[in-house]
This record gives structure tokens, sequence and C-alpha cells, in this order.
């Protein structure tokens, strides 16, 4: 059974783009799972930290739980027409040292999608999110979007998602995301 792991890249305990994972994780199709990992105790970036560490425990989870999984979901705000800085870091903590890029990322399928209160959705911090896929040697999935805008007249207070067209966009998108993933690892295993 294929494996995602979905990280929001917010840190808010009411965070859209976490409600935005959990949309996702009810529409992924049976057959395939989305395990939501909290970014939460990962520390910033700080090259002079011993690898071995306590304070580094969260970042060594994350890293084996991203290098076992079978795909990679990133749902991510969008800060001044930009990525956020708190997932940029994660990204940056996992893909250290750089001899383990390939074992944690190398050909993972990777997605992303976002949500925002402003009307412009989160376009640019998709697009602006590429560069580090590629460079980290993802497969991305360029299949339906879900960039949602005005998240807060999508989700409800407790966190449901209630707009009909974004969900439908999210079902398009997790059935497709999940086939995607499916397909890379039958290949996988063929090969």
């Amino acid at each position: 059974m294929p494996t995602i792991v979905a990280i929001s890249g917010s840190l808010r305990r009411k965070s859209f783009n976490t409600m935005l994972l959990n949309a996702v994780a009810v529409a992924t199709p049976s057959g395939t799972t989305i395990e939501i990992a909290s970014i939460r105790d990962i520390p910033l970036y700080d090259g002079d930290l011993d690898p071995a560490s306590a304070a580094l425990a969260p970042v060594r989870d994350l890293k084996e739980r991203i290098a076992s999984a079978d795909g990679l979901l990133l749902a991510t705000p969008e800060y001044n027409h930009s990525i956020p800085g708190v997932l940029k870091n994660v990204i940056d903590w996992v893909s250290r040292p750089a001899t383990d890029i390939g074992r944690i990322f190398g050909g993972k399928p990777a997605a992303i999608v976002g949500a925002t209160t402003g009307g412009g959705g989160t376009i640019l911090a998709q697009a602006a999110w590429l560069p580090v896929l590629r460079a980290l040697g993802t497969l991305p999935f360029f299949g339906k979007r879900v960039i949602v805008s005005n998240a807060a007249k999508v989700f409800s207070a407790d966190g449901r998602l209630e707009d009909a067209v974004v969900r439908t966009q999210v079902e398009a998108f997790s059935v497709g995301f999940a086939e995607f993933v499916a397909r890379h690892r039958l290949e996988a295993d063929r090969s």
C-alpha cells in the first residue's frame, strides 16, 4: 500500500493548509495512506548543531519518514508572494548532509497544494517550490492542482472543507496524485 508523507507549511493550530491536508487525506482513495507529519518541533537550521543531538531527533524522524514513504506532499501558504520560511527550513534540515538527498528525495513523487486567506491563492508559492523540488531530484506531479484562495470561506470553524468547487478539485487531485505515486511504486518494484 503506497504511503505519502504530507507536511503543512504553517505552524498555526488552525492552519488552513493543515485543514487542506486533512481534506486531501479524506479524499485519497483506499489503498493509499496519507501520513500528516508535524514540523512544530523542528528547530531553525543551524549547521553547527551536532547531528546526534536530542534537539535534532524530530529532524531525524521526519527525514526517515520521508525516506521510507512512496510520495511527498507539501501544503504551502504563500507569504509575500513566495514560500514560507518555516517549510523551507524543514526541507533544508532533511536535505542535510547533501549526500543523503538521493536517498531521501531522489525520484520520489512530490506534489504541492496550498491555501491562503488572500484572493490570489498560492500559485506563486507553488511555482517557487519547483526549483527546490528539482534540486532535490524529486519527481513532481503536474496533474490536477489545488490552489485555494479565500480559505476562511472554504473551511468551517472546525476545519471541514465546505466549498463544493474546492472539494471537487481536492478529490481530483487526491485521486490523480495517489495514482501517480502507485504507478511510480509499481515501476520501481519492477526494476
